[in-house]
């Protein structure tokens, strides 16, 4: 990596964020104005959005627009964005009085715009609509940011496996030749999404309002709800609405992609959409019997609540229509094993991701036929194609550097004095980008009460968990500030 940073494209990238940015904080004015609420929490945030928005555009004259990104460009780029949107976007919350100290209002905004889902807000319905529904689009801006980085931008830098298992090289060629066509109708898929989801919910007798922001929170699999009960007070239809919806959105949008190019063959070759639907379908239909014979739930009840808890956690959603801290010890130890699950590539979930967990297993089948057959050549095969060693390689470590950062992580907040369930699953959480967790951080609970050194940890997790890991820990190395 001895290419030298190219801080004019750095800026251009960043100064097109702030001008999005600006924009989404003045629709919020709209919403404001439509409730007779203070507009001016936003007017002060759009001008300063606005203006950073300005001074990097400024500063990026004389940039040559058929230059290329590099890999190091990429990777600052990519992290100084969600850190500066966290930042910016946490300013409503301070203004407004909402959300009082920086790192609470911090905590809450890159929650949203990285899709997690947590929060620090102990009564979420005193705030005012507009400053909810903000709280809301942060999660669907995320969304489609996230959605463009692993399709459009970890391709090329090959972080994790990412040039193989995200996509099929046939698509990959495509993106690359033709970034904004594809890009475009992505963002056409992403908005397809979320009004079908609106519209269905409004027709189970959600408000509009309502509607729009469940509807955010569940295509960018965030979670957040201007409701204190999330979903759960809701009726069963709106429910099936949203775990559907929850299905769609954790499913790796080449996925979406291939079925509006009609390209069925390549659907049904996806191993690791196989993968995921019968991870769902296993863990569900297992929690679902242990509410049916350990707490003599009806069957209906039974499948909805274990079947929508468990595509919330393993899409990395964040809703929740039951408290499972109150289901059987072993239901919930299975919902905090399905924290590390994780959605598909090429997704608004977070977490280490199915394929990776596919190859894995795969890895783990080679081992032991390999011990029976020592002189074998074994390949291991992914949609029909060799893994080569250097992705399969890239894929273990990123496993391995996955659960070193969690167990960094919780040891930092049990030092803080945090107890050990809550500890491992605010870490396990926030590097996945699920929200809520168990112990003191269950789904009837929220992260108010945490230290606020244990916050900004958890908000660096956020950080670096939705980015991969790598795109964020690599500017702490020396070699990367090198020319």
């Amino acid at each position: 990596m001895n290419h030298q940073i190219n801080y004019k494209i750095v800026l251009t990238v960043l100064s097109r964020n702030l001008f999005i940015l600006t924009g989404s904080l003045l629709v919020c004015c709209l919403v404001a104005i439509i409730y007779s609420e203070n507009v001016l929490p936003f007017v002060f945030s759009a001008m300063v959005s606005l203006l950073a928005g300005f001074m990097a555009f400024l500063s990026c004259k004389g940039f040559d627009k058929n230059e290329k990104i590099q890999r190091r460009d990429a990777y600052l780029t990519v992290t100084l964005s969600w850190l500066i949107i966290g930042l910016i976007g946490c300013l409503p919350y301070l203004l407004s009085g909402g959300i009082p100290g920086f790192v609470n209002a911090l905590f809450e905004s890159v929650s949203g715009f990285t899709t997690t889902g947590s929060s620090i807000l102990t009564d979420i319905e005193r705030l005012p609509k507009s400053i909810l529904f903000w709280r809301s689009l942060t999660h669907w801006i995320g969304g489609i940011g996230i959605i463009v980085l692993v399709i459009v931008i970890m391709p090329s830098l090959q972080i994790g496996g990412y040039h193989l298992f995200t996509l099929e090289s046939s698509l990959q060629d495509k993106i690359q030749s033709k970034i904004k066509s594809v890009g475009r109708r992505l963002l056409l898929i992403y908005i397809i999404l979320t009004l079908s989801e609106v519209a269905l919910l409004m027709a189970g007798k959600m408000s509009l309002y309502e509607s729009v922001c469940h509807a955010f929170g569940t295509v960018a699999t965030g979670g957040f709800s201007p409701k204190n009960s999330s979903i759960g007070e809701y009726s069963s239809y709106i429910q099936y609405v949203i775990m559907i919806f929850m299905v769609l959105a954790g499913t790796n949008f080449a996925i979406h992609y291939y079925l509006y190019k009609r390209e069925f063959r390549k659907i049904k070759e996806n191993e690791e959409l196989r993968f995921y639907l019968l991870v769902i379908i296993v863990l569900g239909l297992i929690i679902t019997g242990t509410l049916v014979f350990k707490m003599q739930k009806p069957p209906e009840m039974a499948f909805r609540e274990s079947f929508f808890q468990v595509i919330s956690i393993i899409t990395c959603t964040g809703f929740a229509t039951a408290d499972y801290l109150e289901w059987p010890e072993f239901a919930w130890a299975l919902i905090f094993i399905a924290m590390f699950f994780g959605g598909s590539t090429g997704s608004t979930a977070g977490g280490i991701k199915m394929v990776r967990h596919l190859m894995a297993l795969k890895n783990i089948r080679k081992v032991f036929r390999l011990s029976v057959l020592p002189n074998a050549i074994i390949p291991i095969r992914l949609n029909k194609h060799i893994v080569n060693d250097q992705t399969n390689y890239s894929i273990l470590t990123f496993i391995s550097a996955y659960f070193t950062l969690f167990a960094t992580g919780s040891i930092l907040l049990i030092l803080m004095g945090i107890d050990g369930q809550t500890a491992t699953s605010s870490v396990a959480t926030c590097m996945a980008g699920i929200g809520p967790g168990i112990g003191t951080v269950g789904p009837a609970s929220n992260f108010a009460h945490l230290p606020q050194m244990a916050k900004v940890v958890l908000t660096f997790l956020m950080l670096v968990g939705r980015l991969e890991i790598y795109t964020v820990l690599i500017l702490f190395s020396r070699e990367f500030w090198k020319n």
